[in-house]
């Protein structure tokens, strides 16, 4: 079993930023190796892959945030981090973190972002 737990979200500009953390814990979990991914879901869309990180560091982003938006891990602290710069109002959703471990498929509760004037 792996919790997860989003935190940062918030209201902000567009243009402005905002960095999310993710943090994700259990027994027999291995953070350093795990991969975390980023998803989010605007109102009346479908859940959409945005950005994933995976030991050494190595990164994938959605095209649609790839410039703007970068994930990081701190393994010291089982933390992973999205820090998203440049935010417009489509980045307007419920971002959420995942983890994929042993077979099963984890998500934290989610942390609504919203970009708006």
């Amino acid at each position: 079993q792996v919790q997860v737990v989003e935190s940062g979200g918030g209201l902000v500009q567009p243009g402005g930023s905002l960095r999310l953390s993710c943090a994700a814990s259990g027994s027999l979990f291995f953070f350093n190796i795990a991969v975390m991914g980023w998803y989010r879901q605007a109102p009346g869309k479908q859940r959409e892959f945005v950005a994933a990180i995976a030991n050494l560091d190595s990164t994938n982003y959605a095209d649609s945030v790839k410039g703007r938006f970068t994930a990081s891990k701190d393994n010291a602290k089982n933390t992973v981090y999205l820090q998203m710069n440049s935010l417009k109002p489509e980045d307007t959703a419920v971002y959420y973190c995942n983890t994929k471990w042993q077979g099963g498929d984890y998500w934290g509760q989610g942390t609504q972002v919203t970009v708006s004037s």
